[in-house]
């Protein structure tokens, strides 16, 4: 090969690192976003044209991909300990009191945010990312690896060949929670009761690629590796983890007295709904770390340190109304209309109430006096209804029966805690509708944006996915900004797309719980959509993967007349209704890998990662990314580390790649 490509692709590599330092850890981009995409774009395709390039501290490895059966357990060398709480200034002077009688001495103190997430330790050998575990009881936590190297503040390696071992927390920045529940929101799912919870469920994804795409974060302030690092105190070791690249917090300070803790703690409590993250309270720990060993641990926590919490910030106000929207997949919404409230810095007049069975459940009235708190201090929401304060008479809440965009009945599906429209033309649903189909995993429409979906809507020209396929030159040319060359693209896309395979119609008309993997098993499965639309529950769970929510789904789907006259409608413009992939082989049961277990790890130089798996597949194997008892082949390529041992220890069955290749080769 040549060395010129193998240095672009490590300076490519440097670059992109670099940045993404200065990015997440120092918070000083150097660069702009697209300057960032444009040169991460030219890595991903010298390392898709050169794999065997690939490193495991690659940015684009970021990326997830890893789909775990389970997870294993991790014993942790040094316990992780809990910490013990104060709750009020004479509980942080009694614990004062108890430091000075133990050191009979002054103390410095330093305090830290404390982070409301999940407790993570990453150990890194050689400088590698190794590990990440979460802190479970304590004493054993679960492998999140996988998931722990997509947080992009996280580093894959670092600058020495240091041997250590960090501890932080794992958080959701406030941004980021309140996209994920909009998203969840409008898939008709249960949203997440504040970033805590939605931080753990995200590092608990079996799946890698679900944890990457939600914008987690980790901030570190521990380490049981201080004397390799040669630090003699906490504010020490905070800037030399900064050092070495890691992101720790800068509110941290350092104090010389209980009282200088307790006006930190003062003017975080006023500043604390201005941060970009949730904290739950202040950490206030001794700052020498000599200190520290003289004063000990108790069981369960250490005594020279303590968390302050913040009491709950609440607030009562009365419901007036309870108002209903319709999301983008049909499920609609309530929100609480209330009399104005000043909560945790800001005026509150709105609250989501989320779903019926939420409004049910606390039985919410108008009219009611409720509780209101923010969820992770950024979402207005109703918690509790005062009973004692409700007025005589109050009527329980009645629930909207038809949709209030297009006053379609409303479905409330057994699997979901949401009212939905299931009107495939209510106009809430359309532009959303418009701008998925076109969009390119769905029928590829290049040059068909959102701002075009828009005008199209907003002129009367599109209603639904089939008016698009009788647009014309004249129509367009009424558009804002389409001159005669911009709309002749247009239609050859349009035109285009007609001949689409059916899994990307399946995937464009947005049908409940059908993605991409699923849209493509039931294409090819049914091949044509007339098979398809007569398919029973009973032939929709016997496809491999879908399940009885997908097959009720796709039913609920197709029997309502307005589906069935929007198809008619594509199919008499000429939009391909049949399956035009490789039909699914059937596997013999004689295959060396049919049904086995098969791990790949290292590089491989002849073959992509991608193209492995599906080897592997098609032959009847099941591709897992971590080595267990459970898994029968580990196929080792160029590099091949912690995965490899194990498996050696386990007894394992190990194929190099020209082992792989040659019984691949055998097969076909």
């Amino acid at each position: 090969m040549d060395t010129s490509i193998e240095q672009k692709v490590q300076q490519l590599r440097e670059q992109l690192n670099r940045w993404s330092h200065e990015y997440y850890v120092q918070d000083r981009p150097t660069v702009t976003d697209h300057e960032y995409d444009e040169t991460y774009h030219e890595l991903v395709r010298l390392e898709t044209e050169y794999p065997q390039l690939v490193t495991s501290d690659s940015p684009t490895q970021r990326v997830g991909g890893v789909v775990l059966e389970g997870f294993e357990k991790v014993t942790h060398q040094n316990p992780m300990l809990s910490l013990s709480n104060a709750f009020s200034k004479e509980d942080l002077q009694a614990f004062d009191d108890r430091i000075k009688k133990l050191t009979n001495r002054t103390i410095d103190y330093v305090c830290e945010l404390k982070i409301d997430g999940l407790s993570v330790a990453l150990t890194y050998q050689d400088g590698q990312l190794v590990l990440g575990a979460t802190r479970g009881d304590g004493v054993i936590g679960e492998d999140i690896t996988h998931n722990i190297r997509t947080v992009k503040s996280v580093p894959l390696s670092l600058e020495h060949p240091w041997s250590i071992e960090v501890r932080g927390e794992c958080y959701m920045p406030k941004k980021s929670f309140q996209q994920l529940n909009q998203l969840r929101e409008e898939e008709g799912l249960e949203v997440f009761a504040n970033p805590r919870n939605a931080a753990a469920g995200s590092l608990r994804q079996l799946d890698s690629k679900v944890a990457a795409s939600r914008n987690l974060a980790v901030f570190l302030y521990q380490s049981p590796s201080v004397e390799t690092l040669e630090v003699a105190s906490q504010m020490e070791l905070l800037e030399k983890m900064q050092a070495l690249g890691f992101v720790t917090n800068q509110e941290s300070v350092l104090c010389h007295s209980i009282d200088e803790v307790w006006a930190f703690i003062e003017k975080m409590t006023v500043e604390r709904n201005n941060l970009p993250y949730e904290i739950d309270g202040i950490v206030i720990k001794v700052n020498d770390f000599k200190a520290q060993e003289e004063i000990g641990f108790t069981v369960k926590a250490p005594k020279w340190a303590i968390a302050y919490k913040f009491p709950a910030e609440e607030a009562q106000t009365i419901v007036r109304d309870i108002e209903w929207t319709v999301g983008r997949t049909g499920v609609v919404t309530p929100t609480a209309v209330m009399d104005a409230v000043f909560l945790a810095g800001t005026t509150v007049k709105r609250a989501s109430l989320h779903n019926v069975d939420l409004i049910r459940e606390r039985d919410i009235r108008i009219g009611d006096t409720v509780v209101i708190h923010k969820a992770g201090d950024i979402i207005p929401e109703v918690t509790r209804v005062i009973l004692d304060k409700r007025p005589e008479g109050l009527e329980p809440y009645e629930f909207p029966k038809e949709c209030p965009s297009c006053s379609n009945p409303l479905v409330h599906l057994e699997e979901e805690v949401a009212l939905r429209c299931m009107n495939p033309k209510c106009p809430a649903l359309l532009k959303e509708g418009l701008t998925h189909f076109v969009s390119r995993d769905a029928m590829n429409m290049s040059g068909v944006g959102t701002r075009i979906i828009h005008q199209l809507f907003e002129s009367g020209l599109v209603q639904d996915v089939a008016d698009l396929y009788h647009l014309t030159m004249e129509q367009l040319l009424t558009l804002d900004k389409i001159k005669e060359k911009s709309a002749q693209k247009i239609l050859q896309a349009i035109e285009t797309s007609k001949q689409n395979s059916l899994e990307r119609l399946l995937t464009g008309l947005g049908i409940r719980n059908v993605g991409s993997k699923a849209a493509k098993d039931l294409a090819m499965h049914f091949e044509t959509m007339e098979n398809l639309q007569k398919a029973t529950v009973e032939e929709l769970v016997a496809i491999e993967g879908l399940g009885l929510v997908i097959a009720h789904s796709v039913l609920a789907y197709f029997n309502q007349e307005t589906v069935q006259d929007m198809l008619e409608e594509l199919k008499e413009a000429g939009v391909n209704m049949r399956y035009l992939g490789k039909a699914k082989v059937a596997i013999s049961e004689d295959s060396l890998l049919a049904g086995k277990t098969v791990v790949l790890t290292g590089t491989l130089e002849q073959m992509t990662r991608q193209e492995a798996k599906e080897a592997i597949e098609s032959l009847g194997g099941k591709v897992t990314g971590s080595v267990s008892k459970k898994t029968d082949i580990v196929i080792a390529g160029a590099q091949a580390g912690s995965k490899l041992t194990k498996a050696e220890s386990l007894g394992i069955l190990v194929w190099d790649e020209e082992q792989f290749r040659t019984m691949i080769e055998g097969k076909e």
